[in-house]
């Protein structure tokens, strides 16, 4: 009598695992899955990603160029671009919360590399990914938004002028480089005196 009901049951389920939504669910995991494959390939081949970063680029100008509009698409990218240059050029922790150990600023100091708050692979990934969106963006006339594109230009100049401006300010003040050149070696020699090993000059 129960035999019944048993295997509806089981029937049931393998109906309920072989769904439409379980099938595109799996799908997409090992489509995922397979994408992060091919990202962590490139992670080693640094020189190539901007290549084909800068190859991206010119497409996306040349078809911004012959369009001659969006123009205000154009601007949110060079926005979202500064934005992310500055997480590029910015330390992990930023020394006005920190009270803890900094960067090094004397010869006689343990090298410490500088820690972005955005690596290197997430900077050109989220540029790349920017360029794909904007340039399929272009192809839709609903983003073409009437413009005057030199205002934009100016402002993004100011813009930038500014940031940057702040920016180097900041790493004047907290005596850091964005950029690490590997471990200092010594000759053995005894330094002449503390502060002619200075890296950078003290305020």
């Amino acid at each position: 009598m129960d035999t019944g009901p048993t295997g509806g049951g089981l029937g049931g389920d393998d109906l309920s695992q072989s769904s439409p939504a379980t099938a595109i669910s799996r799908w997409s995991f090992e489509v995922s899955r397979r994408y992060q494959h091919v990202l962590d390939k490139t992670v080693p081949h640094i020189l190539y990603r901007w290549i084909a970063c800068l190859v991206l680029v010119l497409i996306y100008a040349v078809r911004v160029y012959f369009v001659q509009g969006f123009y205000i698409i154009t601007y949110g990218l060079g926005i979202y671009l500064l934005n992310l240059l500055m997480g590029f050029l910015s330390p992990q922790v930023d020394p006005e919360m920190q009270d803890g150990p900094s960067l090094p600023t004397r010869g006689s100091d343990e090298f410490r590399p500088f820690v972005r708050r955005l690596p290197e692979f997430k900077f050109w990934y989220s540029i790349t990914k920017a360029f794909c969106i904007a340039f399929v963006m272009t192809f839709f006339s609903v983003f073409d938004v009437p413009v005057f594109w030199p205002i934009l230009l100016f402002y993004w100049l100011m813009l930038f002028i500014l940031t940057m401006k702040r920016q180097i300010l900041h790493m004047i003040k907290y005596k850091y480089v964005p950029f690490s050149f590997g471990k200092q070696r010594y000759d053995g020699k005894k330094a002449p005196s503390t502060e002619s090993v200075d890296l950078l000059p003290r305020d």
